[in-house]
């Protein structure tokens, strides 16, 4: 499908580059449309909400948004769609849709790297450190990157959240991170609980994953070490995330 772009609920156009500049400061959320549906809509609006009451003082208008990605997709049912929220003359709303995602079906491997995102609770605009972090992850034969603290406690991925599985309970690692969506969602149908997490650490449980708007995906390798991917585990933690319902976009 061909980008598509929303601003403030009409096709954006050649005047709006000064509107592009300015979401250098802004936020967002990311979501995956299938069958005209998205998983977790009411807390992707919720992140939304609160990060423009903080970086803003402001309220965002809901219909707005749902509005605006309903219509950045006009015909399209499966979609990866973005909303952005930057201030320029007041909040604005900037919808996206592009290709959908989904992760591939190999378990990923992570190089681990020393980095903490400023404000982690949000979900804002300044990635490059994690642009630029996965890319050198990348170019030394790994997926992506793992982000851990000074202190060696893991944090995040540059795009997903990382958890543990034994097939009953999640252990979330215990330190600043953006809450995602997905995470969120797991949380309401499996028990959970944080631990500070380092990387040796992660050998001593069943399965490790990560989660973000693509679902969810094993972790196979963590630098030099290699994870076991105990099918029962990840049958059970695929299992009870495929069954999270689809909101329609209302």
């Amino acid at each position: 499908m061909t980008d598509r772009v929303i601003i403030d609920g009409r096709p954006g156009g050649a005047d709006d580059l000064g509107l592009a500049m300015a979401a250098r400061y802004g936020h967002f959320t990311a979501m995956q449309v299938r069958g005209g549906r998205v998983r977790g809509l009411d807390l992707h609006l919720a992140r939304l909400t609160a990060a423009t009451r903080e970086l803003f003082g402001a309220s965002l208008d809901r219909d707005l948004v749902v509005g605006s990605i309903g219509r950045v997709l006009g015909d399209v049912t499966d979609a990866g769609v973005r909303v952005y929220v930057v201030e320029r003359d007041g909040v604005r709303v900037i919808a996206t849709a592009a290709e959908p995602h989904r992760w591939p079906d190999e378990p990923r491997s992570l190089m681990s790297a020393t980095y903490a995102r400023f404000l982690p609770h949000i979900k804002h605009l300044g990635g490059l450190p994690q642009v630029y972090l996965g890319r050198r992850a990348e170019a030394r034969g790994f997926d992506d990157a793992l982000l851990v603290g000074t202190d060696g406690l893991i944090s995040e991925g540059t795009i997903a959240n990382l958890g543990c599985f034994d097939g009953e309970r999640v252990v979330w690692p215990d330190a600043p991170m953006l809450r995602g969506v997905s995470m969120g969602l797991l949380d309401r149908v499996l028990p959970g609980e944080h631990r500070p997490l380092r990387v040796a650490d992660l050998a001593g449980h069943p399965l490790v994953f990560l989660s973000n708007s693509w679902g969810v995906v094993p972790v196979g390798r963590v630098d030099d070490l290699v994870l076991k991917v105990d099918e029962d585990a990840w049958a059970a933690l695929a299992a009870r995330f495929d069954a999270v319902p689809w909101d329609p976009i209302a």
